[in-house]
């Protein structure tokens, strides 16, 4: 299957703590992650991959930051630039370890 992606991404315990340090009272992402845990998991989207062909991004983060652009109101850049800046987007599209 091209579906190459892990069956979940992991963020460091200190990358977490970090976040909640920045939002001490949480927000919508921290909290969601924290009761919810992870919405979408790659294997639940392996059967909508072909066999073979290129590799495939991981399908579970790509829905949960379409979810959460759609909520924030965002463009596609600026929901790429908020994957890679917002501490709170990168522990809502990631596992905790441990």
């Amino acid at each position: 299957m091209t579906l190459k992606a892990p069956i979940a991404y992991v963020i460091p315990e200190a990358t977490a703590a970090l976040a909640w340090k920045v939002f001490p009272k949480g927000n919508l992402y921290l909290t969601m992650h924290d009761q919810l845990g992870p919405l979408y998991r790659n294997p639940d989207f392996a059967d909508l991959f072909p066999r073979r062909g290129q590799p495939a991004l991981a399908p579970a983060q790509l829905i949960l930051v379409t979810v959460m652009q759609f909520i924030e109101g965002l463009s596609d850049e600026q929901a790429a630039d908020a994957v890679r800046s917002h501490i709170d987007w990168k522990c809502a599209t990631r596992s905790r370890i441990g």
